[in-house]
């Protein structure tokens, strides 16, 4: 038995309520950047992250043009995706985006390249 999800399994996960976990190099000498993150996807679209224009993660993608995301659901029976792509940064141009407190916001867009998931079964 195959504990791989197929592609609209994986699609309709990661488009899912989840909190993620973005990883990207880091441009510095420090190990590579993981942090918790909300994002937004939609099946056969990009991922979508917002976050402030001069922070770590937002530098670090800009340097390595791509990162990964990891959406887990903790909940038996356990299940996660991971994705992996090449990203743009956009200047934040939603109304709400663009009034957030504490600056200038960017959209990070990342297109789905590589993927990885597992579902495990409750027997």
């Amino acid at each position: 038995m195959s504990l791989s999800m197929s592609r609209a399994e994986r699609e309709e996960f990661l488009a899912g309520l989840h909190v993620g976990v973005l990883a990207v190099a880091s441009p510095d000498d420090r190990g590579p950047l993981a942090a918790p993150v909300w994002y937004t996807y939609r099946p056969g679209g990009t991922v979508n992250v917002s976050t402030g224009h001069g922070t770590r993660k937002a530098l670090a993608i800009a340097a390595a043009g791509r990162f990964s995301l990891c959406a887990q659901d903790e909940r038996p029976p356990y299940k996660y995706v991971t994705v992996e792509g090449p990203a743009v940064l956009e200047e934040a141009t939603d109304a709400y985006i663009a009034a957030n407190p504490g600056g200038a916001q960017v959209m990070i867009r990342m297109t789905p390249e590589h993927w990885l998931s597992r579902a495990y079964s409750d027997g």
